[in-house]
């Protein structure tokens, strides 16, 4: 079966649907009528929080789904509307453009196609590591943030008031202005849809709650004439979306103003989506091609650009309810997107009858799933620093913005990187009587065995941890009894040197040459880069390298020994064990 699909250079065609296993399909299908059933209210809730035509939200589910199931590495991922990058989205375009204008909706258009570059870009330069930067706990402060503005911007149009759909705290206060204004109907009719989901979800998370209650919504709304006492959604296109390029007046300015809002969405869109693949992949012992994901984002978001939407993502909830359904190919996806097609076709006509204060319901649920405060207060419990960092991240975006939160979280993400690397947790190691090494902490000064001492440190070398690796080696040889005669680095987590970094060693091994103390080097990787390779051999001498730490003990044991019975060993014999 995999031969239906041609070979192309840089695309992998049905990896993430082929091979079907025949008695599997019937899962997948059902699968996919339960990914269509949950994903279906909650895709038009996202249409309100990006700003566009609830139309958009069901377009989603449609060219960008068929592209990844096509070109996707993924088996499981579920690509389609994502509330943090639709927030994105509608925090970057305000002061534009003006929401429900043709013209923001080729501005969205225009950046899910501006994230699908640089989601190429990533994929040919090798930049897909820029997820590994926006640290778990990074991302569940920033999802949080996220969720809270997004649940008290849809308060105003629950309570039935004008406005609404930004958690801004301008968008606050004006809601607070018009709490006189509450539209009892509206509040009464969102109230009872909030409750119904709750009690659904509570009994079962297999229930399509929000369908169930959209539905019923609508039908009440046709019969009872909600139109005549709240708002509602109004007309739908039917038909499928027509494809074109976006229309907009292109300027240096509008560029400008453009590629933080696209670079943002794209850093979520690779750390979320790279995270669930990973996650998933791991559970079902599936291969993980990040590559080929790439390139299934990227034309997936080529084909929102192209169809009248906004950026899609992967969606960690959405993956969840496939998973919990049985699916386990990416024609689960196909059968949901087959669905959208039938309610785009013959179905959206009811859809005008949606009021909306449940639209506002379904949003702000979703807001409300991003919350995470209870893992908030497990990185307290496990990492404070890191808590500190995801509560920063929290209210950097509700109270300066979306956009901004996103830049902060790779900020806080890289510092966080550099301070594990710059301050390593180094030991040195004893080497007990019975053959076992035992690690200890640097302050201890415990020496390996008398005389030897055996210093592992535990991170790459650069310029930022050089000093450490001078002050703890210089603090090492300071005051030992006995007297050191040799000093061991044991290199096995360093792969990479910088010239800072050798400078420093360079001076070190002057140190120990006047104090007598001989400098060796055990278990040095192979993966330096040849010329630093040299560097290093020229720096310790070629009968300084031991591949292993027996091997050093052993040659210590052995010059120990000559030292004392000089006329017994012979002055040829090898000391060292040279690498491979």
């Amino acid at each position: 079966m995999k031969k239906i699909f041609p070979k192309l250079p840089f695309l992998k065609i049905g990896q993430g649907l082929l091979p079907i296993k025949i008695p599997q399909i019937p899962t997948e299908v059902i699968a996919g009528l339960t990914l269509a059933a949950l994903a279906i209210p909650v895709n038009i809730g996202y249409s309100k929080i990006a700003g566009t035509p609830v139309i958009t939200g069901l377009y989603t589910m449609l060219l960008p789904v068929l592209l990844f199931a096509l070109v996707g590495g993924s088996r499981l991922l579920v690509v389609g509307a994502d509330s943090a990058t639709a927030a994105i989205l509608a925090a970057g375009l305000i002061g534009i453009a003006s929401i429900g204008t043709d013209e923001y909706l080729a501005l969205a258009g225009i950046l899910a196609l501006m994230a699908a570059a640089l989601l190429i870009l990533a994929r040919i330069i090798g930049l897909a590591f820029l997820a590994d930067f926006l640290s778990r706990s990074v991302l569940i402060g920033f999802l949080t943030g996220v969720g809270i503005q997004v649940a008290l911007g849809q308060i105003s149009s629950m309570l039935g008031l004008k406005g609404g759909g930004h958690g801004t705290l301008q968008q606050i206060w004006i809601d607070v202005q018009q709490i006189s204004q509450i539209n009892y109907s509206a509040l009464s009719v969102a109230l009872v849809v909030l409750l119904f989901i709750l009690v659904t979800k509570r009994i079962s998370e297999h229930i399509p709650g929000a369908l169930i209650a959209v539905i019923g919504a609508i039908a009440a709304s046709w019969v009872f004439d909600f139109g005549a006492s709240m708002h509602l959604v109004g007309s739908i296109p039917s038909g499928l979306p027509h494809f074109s390029l976006p229309q907009v007046n292109w300027d240096w300015s509008l560029v400008h103003k453009l590629l933080p809002i696209a670079f943002s969405m794209f850093l979520v869109i690779l750390a979320q989506s790279a995270a669930t693949s990973r996650v998933y992949a791991a559970r079902h012992n599936q291969p993980l091609d990040q590559n080929a994901d790439l390139n299934g984002l990227a034309l997936a978001n080529i084909g929102a650009g192209l169809s009248g939407t906004f950026v899609v993502a992967g969606s960690p909830t959405k993956t969840q309810i496939v998973d919990s359904a049985g699916g386990r190919t990416q024609l689960t996806h196909l059968v949901a997107a087959g669905v959208v097609i039938l309610v785009l076709l013959f179905l959206t006509e009811p859809l005008a009858y949606m009021p909306e204060c449940v639209l506002a319901v379904i949003v702000f649920l979703t807001g409300m799933d991003l919350i995470k405060f209870r893992k908030m207060l497990d990185i307290l419990e496990e990492e404070p620093s890191e808590f500190w960092i995801a509560l920063i991240t929290t209210l950097m975006v509700i109270f300066v913005g979306i956009e901004q939160g996103v830049m902060l979280a790779m900020v806080l993400s890289l510092i966080e990187h550099t301070r594990h690397g710059y301050r390593p947790k180094n030991i040195v190691l004893e080497y007990t009587e019975d053959s076992r090494w035992i690690a200890h902490p640097v302050a201890s000064k415990m020496q390996a065995v008398p005389g030897l001492m055996i210093y592992r440190f535990t991170h790459n070398i650069y310029y930022a941890n050089a000093s450490q690796l001078s002050r703890e080696i210089e603090a090492l040889i300071q005051d030992q009894n006995p007297p050191l005669r040799w000093f061991c680095i044991d290199a096995s987590a360093i792969s990479d040197v910088d010239y800072t970094a050798t400078e420093t060693l360079r001076s070190l091994a002057s140190l120990l040459k006047k104090k007598e103390i001989h400098l060796v080097v055990s278990q040095m990787r192979n993966d330096f880069n040849e010329d630093k390779q040299h560097k290093i051999l020229e720096l310790f001498g070629k009968n300084a390298f031991f591949n292993s730490l027996d091997d050093v003990v052993a040659a210590y044991t052995l010059t120990s020994m000559r030292d004392r019975y000089s006329q017994l060993i012979p002055a040829d014999a090898p000391l060292t064990t040279k690498p491979e």
